[in-house]
């Protein structure tokens, strides 16, 4: 586990004005540390998946929350909410055609602070 002040000297080097807002408010709730210390390190560290992937290890109605970017290979076919810093355009299709969710990690980290149902994938 990073310390907040590693990552507030990795989090200097960020320029996304996005990316940077996400890793500030997932600092500061501790049921979001994780998502703060993986996005705040180099972006080859951060996990890109597949849809398909994430419906092998997901169960309907659960919340995944990916540090990262959500790909659009494969196809989802249970209903959950995933959460992710980025959703590649053919993604977003393909998640709304299963009635899934999707939302940006800074917009949960707001809705639910605690964090409380939310399963984070790791790398």
């Amino acid at each position: 586990m990073k310390t907040k002040t590693k990552i507030n000297k990795q989090l200097e080097r960020k320029t996304s004005n996005d990316l940077v807002e996400t890793i500030i408010a997932s600092k500061k709730n501790n049921a979001w540390n994780q998502i703060a210390a993986v996005l705040s390190g180099p972006r080859r560290q951060r996990l890109n998946l597949n849809l398909d992937e994430i419906n092998k290890i997901s169960k309907a109605g659960e919340i995944i929350a990916i540090p990262g970017k959500v790909l659009s290979q494969g196809e989802i076919d249970k209903k959950i909410k995933l959460v992710a810093l980025a959703f590649s355009e053919s993604a977003k299709k393909k998640i709304m055609e299963a009635k899934s969710e999707m939302e940006t990690i800074l917009n949960e980290i707001k809705k639910n602070p605690s964090a409380k149902g939310v399963r984070i994938l790791k790398g």
